[in-house]
């Protein structure tokens, strides 16, 4: 990507997220970030300054959700990227079991996506070659409920995404879903071997790519935890 533009990326707290937080703004983009760990955006701040938006993490919440689609409308008036960074694990709570694990990562970022989305909407279509990349790992991407049924927008997060194609299209709004290769949907008939992908290398690869505004990545990890670490609140 070249010339400064302005982006929001959630589940910037560790992983990917930051890293892509990292790279955007090294390039020079204005970046509003939504992670929970303050430490690690507070030195960004310090760092990059009024180019940096720090903005609410409980994107699970409408009302929060809401508040950084504000935050961002005031300070900037337009949007040109979301990356909604779905399979981050900031939404999950101390208490949780190990048995709820899946299912809350799962419910907590689509709902998340959704709220992101709706709020980011607005802002998108005053933006310039706006675009949504909605990023997924294996278990963001699982098919939850009724996993023998056909794959729809109220069973899985990924075909919900899909599903706002048209609707943003008409906007102006371009979308490329990111995820592992789905064996009821495949992307590719090639084979998607899992790589040893750093939060990094895999951030480089997506900016790369962003431009090309594909609707559609690949992305197989053989560490979930290297780009997704487990961080419960």
């Amino acid at each position: 990507m070249t010339n400064s533009r302005s982006f929001w990326v959630t589940g910037a707290s560790n992983g990917l997220g930051l890293a892509l937080v990292e790279r955007m703004l090294e390039q020079g983009h204005r970046v509003a970030a939504s992670g929970k760990d303050e430490e690690a955006l507070m030195t960004l701040g310090a760092r990059y300054g009024s180019q940096l938006l720090r903005l609410p993490w409980q994107l699970h919440d409408e009302k929060q959700a809401a508040s950084a689609g504000q935050q961002i409308g005031h300070a900037w008036c337009t949007l040109d990227g979301l990356i909604p960074n779905a399979g981050t694990t900031d939404y999950l709570s101390d208490d949780l079991a190990d048995s709820e694990l899946i299912e809350a990562i799962v419910t907590s970022n689509q709902l998340a996506g959704e709220h992101c989305l709706a709020s980011a909407l607005p802002l998108l279509a005053k933006g310039h070659s706006p675009q949504v990349m909605a990023v997924f790992n294996r278990y963001s991407a699982l098919q939850l409920y009724a996993p023998t049924q056909v794959t729809a927008g109220w069973n899985n997060m990924p075909q919900w995404m899909r599903e706002q194609r048209q609707a943003l299209k008409a906007q102006g709004i371009g979308l490329t879903v990111v995820g592992p290769q789905s064996l009821k949907t495949p992307v590719t008939p090639a084979p998607a071997i899992p790589e040893e992908w750093t939060p990094h290398s895999a951030a480089d690869v997506l900016l790369q790519r962003w431009p090309q505004a594909e609707p559609e990545l690949v992305l197989e990890t053989l560490d979930l935890t290297s780009l997704w670490p487990l961080s419960r609140r």
